[in-house]
């Protein structure tokens, strides 16, 4: 009997089902309402809900059963995590689908990125679907390691994990009608796009929108959630490491219109899937704020399989996959067991899947640098007032101050009373000797220097610090480990984390990942740090898609004016 012809049966009472769970409390996402019964799978799939009999049972006791949870937007290369690790690592929260945007490793290593990304995602107890990077490089104002046209991108198209064209960045381009953008729009106009428009309203708004693009995770404001909200977008409300929008925009799941809002974490590292665990922290947030849980449970399951176009993930009824969560408690969410495709895959605190052995991919973290000493950073007086790069916390936006100059023999020097300090950007990927060079404010760094091969989206080496020495170190270390994170003081390397998959991922377990990560923020914030995620906020301030100043390889970004600007401002 084929499978077909196995489930019908099955869901006709005319043959057991291969899988009972009896006596559940099954949260049903189509109507926000909580039933009875019991749930019966074959082949991996739900075939009936009601009452059933099988030789193989589980009885839930009359605890909650959940379709198991989907992040609709998540860059794997952020946890640090190869995809094997971070699929053990998720589960016990509840997860079993991801959809992923691979610009990260993308920018770095290009089309054998995406490549290993997908080959390295197959067959994992957590479904992973990727959306393929619209912007490669981000912009071009930058320096990355590959630049991934329209023709590098239908190379995936048709792969049966790819979705469609991930996060558009660059919304200048697409509003401006740039023939590259636009001709990648255009091949993907029979699958979703993905948006990232922060502040955009009005007219650049619809512009944008009538490319087609139809979400965006950017959003910072209610005011700007509730505009894109009302011209149709899919609004994705982000709870991440470093961002953090998810009591700024909660209200916008109104009863109404929480069938159009996903929950998703875009950035997370490891130390808070440890500390925190993943889609389930957000589900316990939005409950605490007076978000029924069945409402808050279909924003990371139905509402996310519908807008990415998965019609059978996402609920609990006959046909769909059987991907389920036991819970024994609501508020807070207490997971008891996951399910994956009808198999238990985590209970009672045990992990049933084989430990991951990471793959290094080909090339696996280039560092072409040209030479450089503690000299090349220094910064030559030409003016007494300069721009600073005002750091937001808990947020990726920056804002774009003015500030007089500390200048010392000629040179424009830290200033940590003030709490400014230097910020370099060095390219890594080609050896052209760019070095961006700026002023940066609101890291609280009183000592030393931090630097890290994780800077988005090019991933050049950034760095920050409070003398050219202790930055010179820093950065050397980087290169050394061929990428990772270090702090230095005193002309010495305090500590150092190999990050030797692209310079963004490790090759270790989540829990020694976690704690190399941890152990390098408590090194960073008894240096002075102010926020809590010093890493993280530092690796965002080379971002030139997001307002208002950030700074490439190729010097400071006025990002509303789309232009290179001198540190000088007389």
């Amino acid at each position: 009997m084929d499978q077909l012809l196995r489930r019908i049966r099955a869901a006709a009472g005319d043959i057991a089902p291969d899988l009972v769970l009896k006596r559940c409390r099954i949260i049903n996402v189509f109507t926000c309402e909580i039933t009875e019964g019991d749930i019966a799978v074959t082949d991996g799939t739900v075939v009936g809900i009601g009452s059933y009999d099988g030789p193989d049972t589980l009885d839930i006791r009359g605890r909650y059963v959940s379709p198991g949870f989907i992040d609709g937007h998540l860059h794997i290369e952020s946890s640090m995590l190869c995809p094997p690790e971070l699929a053990r690592a998720v589960i016990p929260s509840g997860t079993t689908t991801i959809i992923a945007d691979p610009h990260e490793i993308a920018n770095v290593l290009g089309k054998r990125g995406i490549r290993y990304m997908l080959d390295i995602s197959r067959g994992l107890p957590v479904d992973f679907y990727f959306m393929l990077p619209s912007c490669v490089p981000a912009t071009g104002m930058e320096t990355s390691g590959a630049d991934l046209s329209v023709q590098d991108l239908l190379e995936f198209k048709d792969e049966e994990m790819v979705l469609g064209l991930a996060e558009m960045m660059n919304y200048p381009g697409v509003i401006s009608g740039f023939p590259s953008v636009i001709e990648k729009i255009r091949v993907f106009c029979d699958r979703v796009k993905d948006g990232h428009a922060p502040l955009l309203s009005g007219n650049a708004l619809n512009a944008y929108l009538s490319a087609g693009i139809r979400s965006d995770h950017e959003c910072t404001r209610l005011e700007e959630a509730r505009e894109k909200l009302r011209l149709g977008m899919h609004i994705m409300i982000r709870e991440g490491t470093q961002a953090k929008n998810l009591d700024a925009l909660l209200s916008l799941a109104s009863p109404l219109a929480f069938r159009k809002c996903s929950l998703v974490t875009d950035d997370l590292h490891p130390h808070d899937l440890v500390r925190k665990g993943h889609l389930n922290h957000l589900l316990d947030m939005a409950v605490a704020r007076g978000i029924e849980p069945a409402a808050a449970i279909a924003m990371v399951t139905l509402n996310t399989a519908e807008y990415f176009g998965l019609p059978g993930l996402g609920a609990i009824a006959p046909g769909y996959q059987a991907d389920l969560v036991v819970l024994s408690s609501l508020n807070p969410l207490k997971i008891d067991a996951v399910l994956k495709k009808g198999r238990i895959v985590y209970a009672d605190g045990t992990l049933y899947c084989e430990p991951s052995k990471p793959v290094r991919p080909p090339g696996i973290s280039p560092m072409l640098i040209k030479s450089y000493g503690p000299d090349t950073f220094s910064i030559p007086a030409r003016g007494s007032s300069i721009r600073v790069i005002g750091v937001v916390p808990d947020q990726i936006i920056t804002t774009h101050d003015r500030a007089a100059a500390r200048i010392e023999r000629g040179l424009v020097t830290a200033d940590p009373e003030n709490d400014i300090i230097k910020i370099v950007v060095v390219e890594r990927h080609r050896a052209t000797g760019n070095v961006g060079l700026g002023m940066v404010r609101g890291l609280g760094l009183r000592t030393g220097a931090l630097a890290s091969s994780v800077s988005h989206d090019s991933h050049n080496i950034i760095c920050v610090g409070c003398s050219d020495r202790d930055m010179y170190e820093a950065v050397r270390a980087v290169e050394a480990m061929g990428g990772g994170l270090a702090a230095a003081q005193n002309g010495r390397v305090l500590a150092r984390f190999s990050l030797p998959i692209g310079g963004l991922m490790s090759d270790r377990p989540l829990e020694e990942t976690a704690k190399g990560w941890e152990y390098m923020r408590k090194v960073a914030l008894e240096m002075g740090s102010t926020p809590e995620e010093p890493f993280m906020a530092m690796s965002f301030l080379a971002l030139p898609v997001i307002p208002e100043l950030k700074i490439t390889d190729r010097g400071l970004v006025d990002v509303n004016r789309v232009e290179h600007v001198s540190l000088f401002m007389d």
